[in-house]
């Protein structure tokens, strides 16, 4: 009798907390976000070919 209470407990809380909760996986974008929220910004962005170097 408790093995059936006991999983009929655990079944409610794993049904409740999965309603609670949203896979990470389904969010849109889930890459770019954490891109751009943890990493630094890249150097190799700019534009090093139209640097004038002044030689004296």
């Amino acid at each position: 009798m408790f093995v059936g209470v006991f999983v009929l407990v655990l079944g409610y809380a794993i049904y409740d907390i999965g309603k609670r909760t949203t896979f990470p996986g389904s969010k849109p974008q889930l890459r770019e976000r954490l891109r751009e929220k943890y990493s630094s910004p890249d150097s190799a962005l700019t534009d090093s070919i139209g640097v004038k170097e002044n030689k004296n």
